[in-house]
C-alpha cells in the first residue's frame, strides 16, 4: 500500500427521513475527523453509505444471498475504508431493524480491526445507553476497535442555548473524531489492523509445565 494515499473514511448513516438528524450527526462526525486529520495533513476521502437507499437490496440480499450492485458496492465502501462512522436513529431502545441488517449482510470478518465511531439519535435523552448495551457489543462481536467516546444526539441537542455546561454535543463530537482520527492515524498504509496472532503452546507442553519438578 502507498502510505500517503488519502485515508477513507466511510460513514453509515440509517435514517429513514431527509433531512434527518441521523444524517446531520454523522455528517458532523466525519467533518471533526476530517479536520483533526487535516492537521496532519493527510488528506481523507469521505464516502457516506444511505442505508435508506438500500432498503429493498438488502431484504433481497437476506433472502436470496446474492447482493444486487448498489448494495455490493456499499458493502464493498466499508469494508475497504480506514475508518467507519456508523449513525443510526434508535427504535423501540435499540438500533434500527435496518441498520441491524446492513451489517448482517457484511461477513463477520471483513471488519476485523478496523476503527469505528458509533453514533445514535433519538427524541430523548433518556435512550442514551443504547450505545453501550447495543451498539457497542454488534461492534465488539464484529471485532471492530470502538473508539472510547460514543456520540448520541437527543432533540434537545441540537440548537443549543450556548452555555458550555449543558451544550455538550459539540465538545462530544470533537472528543470522539479525535479518537477515531488517532486510530486512522496508525493506519499509513490502509490495512486492517489485526490482532496479534496467538502463539500455540502444543499439548505436551502445556502438560508438561503441570508436572511438579
Amino acid at each position: 500500500m502507498n502510505p500517503g494515499r488519502p485515508l477513507r473514511l466511510a460513514v453509515v448513516s440509517a435514517g429513514l427521513s431527509t433531512p434527518s438528524a441521523t444524517r446531520l450527526l454523522a455528517d458532523r462526525l466525519a467533518d471533526a475527523t476530517r479536520r483533526q486529520l487535516a492537521d496532519e495533513n493527510r488528506e481523507v476521502e469521505v464516502q457516506v453509505v444511505e442505508v435508506r437507499d438500500l432498503a429493498v437490496d438488502i431484504a433481497n440480499h437476506l433472502v436470496t444471498g446474492f447482493p444486487a450492485p448498489p448494495l455490493a458496492e456499499a458493502i464493498e465502501t466499508v469494508t475497504a475504508a480506514d475508518g467507519l462512522i456508523a449513525v443510526t436513529p434508535i427504535f423501540s431502545a435499540s438500533y434500527s431493524g435496518l441498520f441491524k441488517s446492513f451489517f448482517d449482510v457484511i461477513d463477520n470478518d471483513a471488519l476485523t480491526g478496523k476503527p469505528v465511531l458509533a453514533g445514535a439519535t433519538g427524541g430523548t435523552a433518556r435512550h442514551s445507553l443504547v450505545l453501550e448495551h447495543a451498539l457497542r457489543p454488534l461492534f465488539a462481536y464484529l471485532r471492530t476497535v470502538v473508539v472510547p467516546t460514543a456520540v448520541y444526539a437527543a432533540s434537545e441537542d441540537w440548537g443549543g442555548s450556548g452555555d458550555p455546561l449543558t451544550d455538550t454535543l459539540p465538545t462530544r463530537i470533537v472528543r470522539a473524531a479525535g479518537e477515531l482520527a488517532e486510530l486512522m492515524r496508525q493506519r499509513p498504509g490502509g490495512s486492517a489492523v489485526r490482532p496479534a496472532e496467538e502463539t500455540v503452546v502444543p499439548f505436551e507442553q502445556q502438560l508438561a509445565a503441570l508436572r511438579p519438578e
